[in-house]
């Protein structure tokens, strides 16, 4: 049995597909635009459930679950992403990143693609997938878990779910139930609340959380729609390159009130040129970076200014430009969803809204 770190080959950002080309996944887990994904199919010999459970998450959207339902106490380690609620930043982290993610979004973005080129021999459990992460097998070894949470890899990286699996039980020797989370739009992540309720004895209260997710966001889009047409609002999802957010985020739009420039609701997030920016001209930018804080964010502003294009934009000449932190809300698949709407609703309405809202969570750029 081998030991160490184990690199499972979970898509992140891009998948390399059989003729080479490569595609965007969807995000949803905050880190830095890539989603961790992969493990995602469900064991059942160690089918365990209720408060003697052994939690470890690897995708932070499942931690905030865990804890709306109550069960933090299970919650045994966690990926280096994971880090809301504060409490788990004291669990074990099984998890780390390959690469050089204090840099630039540009040489992020390249290191990724770069790493999407390269070979994968075909005796490795995930063919096709490229992973920037690595798992601690020796303290995942050390924790024992009973159920592992993490998210379905992207539908473009033929991966066989079996062999991924079969890698995990090869390497650690443990035989753990396997919980995949497989969000595209508002829907999904509701539908996912309730699964991992179930996985944890929890589904009443599951269900309420769910009812009480959909109310919050009914409330919000009947506000707003007492305001009349809203703005045309794009969110962009990386700056450099440009990339449109795709999955729920045109569904958090409408419900703010606003009409979505860009990105299809369940479908992957676009790349964009200035160009196509430039075309669209939303009244609204919001700049909202995946996995990237809104002081980070702020750090990359500059590089929109500076593009010849910038000033010629509508939202830009309107004063209409905001960031908002896109570790916390926006892109992580999970229960702030609900706030990241109604922060949307702040952004576009202001304090005409009547909603309480992240005040740090977002800023007027110019």
């Amino acid at each position: 049995m081998q030991t160490g770190m184990w690199q499972p080959q979970e898509m992140l950002r891009y998948a390399q597909h059989d003729n080479g080309s490569v595609y965007r996944c969807r995000p949803g887990c905050g880190n830095r635009g890539r989603c961790f994904a992969t493990l995602s199919m469900t064991m059942t010999q160690h089918d365990k459930r209720g408060e003697n459970v052994r939690l470890v998450s690897l995708l932070a959207s499942a931690t905030e679950m865990i804890a709306e339902l109550g069960c933090l106490d299970q919650l045994v380690g966690r990926s280096h992403e994971c880090d809301y609620p504060p409490e788990v930043l004291s669990l074990p982290v099984v998890s780390k990143v390959e690469i050089d993610i204090d840099t630039s979004s540009a040489e992020i973005d390249a290191q990724v693609k770069q790493l999407a080129q390269s070979k994968r021999t075909l005796d490795e459990a995930a063919l096709k997938a490229l992973s920037i992460y690595v798992i601690d097998i020796e303290r995942l070894q050390t924790l024992r878990p009973d159920v592992i949470f993490t998210q379905t890899q992207c539908e473009v990286c033929a991966v066989s779910e079996r062999d991924v699996v079969q890698a995990i039980q090869h390497l650690t020797g443990l035989q753990p139930r396997v919980v995949s989370l497989t969000p595209y739009r508002l829907d999904d992540v509701w539908e996912d609340v309730v699964r991992v309720g179930k996985v944890l004895g929890r589904q009443e209260r599951a269900d309420m959380l769910v009812n009480g997710y959909r109310q919050r966001l009914k409330h919000l889009a009947a506000v707003t729609a007492t305001f009349g047409n809203g703005p045309r609002v794009a969110i962009l999802e990386w700056l450099d390159p440009l990339m449109g957010a795709g999955n729920w985020a045109p569904e958090l739009v409408v419900a703010a009130g606003g009409e979505p420039a860009f990105g299809e609701i369940g479908q992957y997030s676009p790349w964009l040129s200035w160009d196509e920016l430039q075309a669209a001209d939303p009244d609204v930018l919001v700049l909202a970076p995946c996995g990237y804080t809104l002081e980070r964010t702020m750090v990359d502003v500059p590089i929109l200014q500076r593009h010849p294009a910038w000033q010629s934009l509508r939202a830009v000449q309107n004063k209409r430009v905001y960031a908002v932190d896109g570790n916390a809300y926006l892109h992580r698949s999970g229960p702030r969803l609900v706030e990241s709407a109604e922060l949307l609703g702040r952004v576009l309405w202001g304090e005409e809204l009547g909603i309480e809202v992240d005040t740090q969570a977002w800023k007027h750029v110019q």
